[in-house]
């Protein structure tokens, strides 16, 4: 029967049967009056498939790239096993080749049991290992064409250079065909691009590694030299602060505190002179108030000098300001609200200077017995307060600061001006109230970001 008469025509002896539809044989002609072409398209399309079958194996082991060169080369040796149906399937890599490529061989035995130890394995399986090892490409097996029926041997070739090696051995009823050559050939290149991709990432991976690791490092060290740079600026800072502080308190002790002491010996020379009491009385009075400037002298020359302080923060230097050099009769009290938090070394000293003058001004002009130093740690500021109970007037110390805006630098009522020139210089603010003491408060706000503690 002839293509042309397929599909067969229904007779009137025949009864109906359903049409199976048109099968691979019959659409390829297989049908036709050649004897010869159906064996040898049968053959030709076991082959093909064969073919197919073995691409798709192929493929699927060397997508195991990512997982690593062990995975890829256990991959790849179970597809050629699988393949060949093979008894024996031997992968080596020539020693010096690809490096980081691991394992440097791998045995699969029948049944695909991994055969990890070569003194175990036929001797000449083991002997093949070692031939691909030392990068020999002459196989002994290939000059016996009954041996080479079933037996294969596939070189891998990277960039022109052997790289190692596929060998396989195959049961007796499974021979070995050209098409088993070509599958194993392609095989064979594309694991030695494979592994070598592998590497690669490999690579890739450890420097992104040590690369991660070396960022983190730097981190860690800019982090330390940013702080460093940190200290070494206060340090500097200190530096230029002390000796400022120095300086001002030589000229403080060799000017200003011997023209005081002299102006005292001319007053008492003056009054020992004078018989006059209402004279005497006023002489009294400035011999007084020069004492009282000498000490004050003294007590900022002391708190300039002293050598400990430098390393201090706020709250001890104003305990500090509190116990040199204050008269007999006034009492000092200092209250630190919350716990303090390290400030600019400029806003430190400006708010310590605004409390000396506001202390100095409670001793010598209030005619207190008690004053109290309190400083607060707000979430956006710090407030210092100096409270007496003295007979300081609020409006008194607004109309004298006012006046002395108004006279210029003429050097009455300085101190007032300076406490408010450090505030407005810190962007801060001094006000100027009456104590629930019952004398004098001075009050000084001045922004600090981060710092928070509760009010006292």
């Amino acid at each position: 029967m002839t293509s042309a008469q397929w599909p067969p025509r229904r007779t009137a002896s025949r009864p109906h049967q359903p049409w199976p539809g048109p099968d691979l044989d019959a659409l390829t002609g297989l049908r036709s009056g050649k004897p010869s072409f159906y064996p040898e398209y049968r053959v030709s399309a076991v082959r093909l498939r064969r073919v197919i079958l073995a691409l798709e194996r192929i493929s699927a082991a060397l997508v195991r790239t990512m997982e690593g060169s062990e995975a890829l080369v256990r991959a790849v040796v179970e597809a050629a096993a699988d393949h060949l149906s093979a008894d024996w399937v031997v992968f080596a890599l020539v020693d010096g080749r690809l490096k980081d490529a691991r394992p440097r061989h791998l045995v699969l035995g029948p049944d695909g049991v991994e055969w990890t130890r070569l003194d175990l394995v036929p001797a000449n399986v083991r002997a093949h290992v070692e031939a691909v090892r030392t990068g020999c490409e002459d196989d002994p097996a290939e000059h016996d064409p009954t041996h080479a029926r079933r037996h294969l041997h596939v070189p891998v070739r990277l960039d022109g250079h052997t790289v190692g090696g596929f060998v396989a051995w195959t049961p007796s009823d499974r021979e070995v065909d050209d098409t088993d050559h070509s599958v194993m050939r392609i095989l064979a290149g594309q694991t030695a691009a494979a592994l070598q991709n592998c590497a690669l990432l490999e690579r890739s991976e450890r420097l992104y590694a040590r690369t991660a690791r070396q960022a983190a490092d730097l981190r860690a060290r800019n982090d330390e030299l940013q702080e460093t740079q940190a200290e070494l600026g206060a340090a500097r800072q200190r530096e230029v602060l002390d000796s400022e502080r120095h300086r001002i308190a030589r000229e403080l002790h060799d000017s200003v505190t011997q023209y005081a002491l002299s102006a005292g010996m001319h007053i008492e020379l003056c009054r020992s002179e004078i018989t006059d009491p209402r004279l005497r009385g006023h002489l009294d009075t400035a011999k007084s108030l020069t004492r009282s400037a000498v000490e004050q002298l003294r007590s900022a020359i002391y708190a300039l000098n002293h050598s400990e302080s430098r390393d201090k923060d706020l709250p001890a230097m104003l305990r500090q300001l509190s116990t040199v050099h204050m008269p007999d009769e006034l009492r000092v009290e200092v209250r630190i609200g919350g716990d303090p938090v390290p400030l600019p070394a400029e806003a430190e000293q400006s708010l310590f200077r605004i409390a000396g003058e506001a202390l100095f001004n409670t001793a010598m002009h209030a005619d207190a017995s008690r004053a109290v130093i309190r400083l607060a740690y707000r979430a956006d500021r710090v407030r210092l307060t100096v409270s007496d109970d003295g007979r300081g007037s609020p409006e008194d110390v607004r109309r004298s600061l006012k006046a002395s805006a108004l006279s210029g630098p003429s050097g009455e009522h300085r101190g007032l001006g300076n406490m408010q020139t450090r505030a407005v210089e810190m962007g801060g603010t001094v006000t100027f109230r009456r104590a629930r003491m019952g004398g004098l408060q001075v009050q000084a706000d001045i922004p600090v970001a981060g710092a928070k503690v509760v009010d006292p």
